[in-house]
């Protein structure tokens, strides 16, 4: 539902969905000592799902389906609601929020920034504050470098920290590529970690100009596979954290041969800082069957396993 057409009222949910990275580059370090990145981010539909209501306590009360979830100050949602709630006029009004984790945690699927980008959108309808999606977008990129994206989703370019982004069109049939998702659960990869890793052992390569950056931009815009998107000439996925997670994580190859071995995957790569990997297929029935077909293996493996369809949009918010 489109969230201006959603009356105010004491309670909604939002829906907050993880991303694939369908092209990931590591161009150098920005003055910020955050990475200059070229990505190409995708929405995919497995999302967690918040639920708020509004208290007459002022404060903010999180909660969480998942006991191994910290609900603290290093929680997103949290940090994502007090930063909002410092707009409000009437500083009685107090929050409630529960969070339901589908999303694996430490996945490299932006599970948390997601929902960070879903409390913005969520207290700002429910609190009638009126913020603008550039104003939202802005308050995004001071709690991390992918929740901007995950506000309004889909297919776009990310660049500069993720934070500055370009919207994709696919075309229809492209709209209906689907992934097949797997992730060891008992394996977690913290994302500092593996860019100071990716740092330590490819600093020497790193691009030191602004000029550099735009040509590895403009060249990203320019991919044939990405005009348009489409199955019929699938992203070759490129994922520059694989080659230096992979060899140090042996649950990220295990899922990559997983993938690798499935009938009528188009292409296959790790998602974000990992250990997370996909597959994608040409539509979601497809990757359905290779899925089901290997239900066995799968279980053998250690692996869980997704399918999910491409999403076209990032949070929505329902009554």
């Amino acid at each position: 539902m489109n969230i201006n057409q959603l009356d105010q009222s004491n309670s909604l949910r939002a829906i907050a969905p993880a991303k694939v990275n369908l092209h990931l580059e590591v161009l150098g370090l920005r003055k910020d000592g955050f990475h200059e990145l070229a990505m190409l981010m995708q929405s995919i539909d497995l999302f967690d799902e918040i639920d708020f209501a509004k208290t007459n306590n002022a404060g903010i009360i999180l909660s969480s389906d998942d006991p191994t979830l910290s609900t603290g100050d290093d929680n997103l949602v949290l940090r994502a609601a007090k930063l909002i709630s410092e707009l409000l006029k009437d500083k009685q009004c107090g929050i409630q929020i529960h969070l339901k984790k589908n999303i694996p945690i430490g996945a490299g699927l932006a599970g948390g920034s997601s929902d960070a980008a879903a409390t913005l959108i969520g207290l700002n309808q429910l609190w009638g504050l009126g913020l603008s999606y550039k104003r939202m977008e802005e308050m995004a990129a001071e709690l991390g470098s992918d929740v901007p994206f995950c506000l309004k989703g889909g297919t776009q370019l990310c660049f500069g920290r993720g934070e500055c982004l370009e919207p994709i069109c696919i075309e229809e049939c492209g709209e209906q590529m689907a992934v097949v998702l797997v992730k060891d659960p008992k394996v977690e990869v913290s994302t500092p970690w593996a860019y100071g890793q990716y740092k330590e052992r490819k600093y020497k390569h790193y691009l030191k100009h602004e000029e550099d950056f735009q040509v590895k931009r403009q060249l990203l815009r320019d991919a044939s596979w990405l005009n348009p998107l489409s199955p019929l000439n699938p992203p070759p996925l490129l994922n520059d954290l694989q080659g230096v997670i992979e060899p140090a994580v042996p649950a990220v190859k295990n899922a990559l041969d997983f993938l690798f071995s499935l009938e009528g995957v188009l292409s296959v790569a790790m998602s974000g800082s990992g250990p997370s990997c996909f597959a994608i297929f040409p539509e979601l029935n497809s990757a359905k069957i290779a899925l089901e077909n290997n239900r066995e293996r799968l279980k053998l493996s250690g692996l869980k396993a997704w399918c999910c369809s491409f999403r076209n949009k990032g949070v929505d918010l329902i009554l």
